[in-house]
């Protein structure tokens, strides 16, 4: 065999495309200039350097710079991404209490899905309600969440995304405060949102009452991919917040991805709140120009710096809109039959926004298209998700799979809402749904 390099040199060849990277990471191929000498630091455990999981001195001390920053009781750093936060968050939240039973938004992200299998919880979900406009899945409510928990008073906690995928914002204020009469913890996956503490209007959720959040730095924020702030407020003794890391992640932490942590806690307290403001109104700008030419936006409260554009409302796919977009140099962060996703950084030049305008003003306008979302009801639950998860699957063509049971969640994008879960039995509503949106196999419980 030769001694090629083919992930190594698909890298360069993209970077040699000089497209404008609006996608993760969010340091969007600039960042810090200190960042470019972290590979020197990539060191291990030593007696000046700390350990994570047993942070005693420059590690804590960073840790505290960064609770500092968020307003946090305790945040933790992670090296494992905000997979490892919400495993902890889950842990924390639901082990340690006692109480596997969690009242869930349907909108999550798969890592939620494969923790809840870990640790044996019981998830009641909430469907969010279709608000937020054409294409989009829309929001939970504090209403919803008060009916639930009215139900099962044996709940250990709320867990909600917030923001989503398009940068649509719950209202957690209200759902604090249902959490609280209630005495449960809100958790939230903030892992799109992990800039919102420094936009104009502080919309971080632990700002808001959230009792933990789950915020994958890497997306937003100047940090390297894999790191991730994993915030615990006064209402959660974090005695044994760094047990739970520890319990899933990786015994070599990066030290680079951990020192771009620190990079960006310094950034964050000393630039980021006027580059925020700045590019707040940049995107406005933008999102002015899209509506101006006939291209839908997510309704209601949003993250005011992501760049969703619902090009359907022009006869344009995401996909399409993606080609064009690339065409002018500005690589989109997500697309898919009726969107398009943009991840803007403080970090993005002048130049990068006016690539992501000229493609704008290229897209074609036709007639709209067919929109139909309807979610199915919520499947009957015959399994628990850890039973389904580890129980032995098979895959079978979708047609064929009506009374059988999940073993993995299948979740169409959009809406980006899973119309089955593990654990949940299949029915012809279902299977109507998932055909509809091209599915041709799911994986079941043998």
């Amino acid at each position: 065999m030769s001694h090629q390099t083919p992930l190594y040199s698909a890298l360069v060849r993209r970077l040699a495309l000089d497209r404008s990277a609006f996608h993760t990471p969010g340091h969007s191929g600039k960042g810090l200039s200190a960042m470019q000498d972290l590979l020197r630091l990539d060191v291990t455990e030593l007696p000046d350097t700390d350990s994570l999981y047993e942070a005693q001195h420059v590690i804590l001390q960073s840790e505290r710079g960064a609770a500092e920053m968020f307003g946090a009781a305790r945040t933790l750093f992670s090296a494992g991404g905000c997979t490892l936060c919400i495993q902890a968050m889950l842990y924390l939240a639901c082990v340690q209490s006692g109480k596997k039973k969690i009242i869930a938004d349907r909108v999550l992200h798969r890592s939620a899905v494969n923790a809840m299998a870990l640790l044996d919880l019981q998830p009641v979900w909430l469907l969010p309600r279709a608000d937020a406009g054409p294409g989009f899945p829309g929001r939970v409510s504090p209403e919803q969440a008060e009916a639930l928990l009215q139900q099962h008073p044996d709940t250990a906690a709320v867990y909600v995304t917030s923001p989503d995928y398009f940068g649509v914002l719950a209202d957690i204020q209200g759902i604090a405060r249902v959490c609280r009469r209630h005495g449960v913890l809100l958790l939230v996956d903030n892992a799109h949102g992990a800039h919102l503490f420094l936009t104009p209007e502080n919309l971080h959720p632990l700002s808001l009452g959230a009792d933990m959040t789950a915020c994958s730095a890497h997306k937003t924020l100047p940090v390297l991919t894999g790191g991730a702030f994993f915030n615990l407020a006064k209402s959660v003794p974090a005695a044994h917040a760094k047990d739970a890391m520890a319990l899933f992640g990786s015994t070599s932490p990066s030290y680079p991805v951990m020192a771009s942590l620190d990079l960006c806690v310094q950034w964050a307290q000393t630039h980021g709140k006027a580059a925020y403001a700045a590019l707040q109104e940049r995107v406005e700008r933008i999102r002015q120009l899209a509506a101006a030419k006939g291209v839908g936006l997510p309704r209601g409260k949003t993250d005011p710096v992501r760049i969703t554009l619902h090009t359907a409302a022009l006869g344009v796919t995401g996909h399409q809109a993606a080609d064009i977009f690339r065409a002018h140099l500005a690589e989109p962060e997500y697309a898919d039959d009726s969107n398009l996703v943009l991840i803007a950084t403080p970090f993005h030049t002048e130049r990068d926004f006016l690539r992501v305008e000229q493609a704008l003003r290229a897209l074609p306008q036709g007639a709209p298209l067919p929109q139909s979302h309807k979610l199915p009801s919520l499947p009957k639950a015959v399994l628990s998700v850890r039973q389904a998860v580890f129980s032995p699957w098979e895959e079978v063509p979708v047609s064929n799979s009506a009374g059988r049971v999940a073993a993995a969640a299948a979740c169409p994008c959009p809406p980006g809402v899973p119309a089955v879960m593990p654990g949940e039995q299949i029915t012809e509503e279902i299977v109507r749904f998932l055909k509809n949106y091209g599915f041709l196999t799911v994986k079941v419980v043998k």
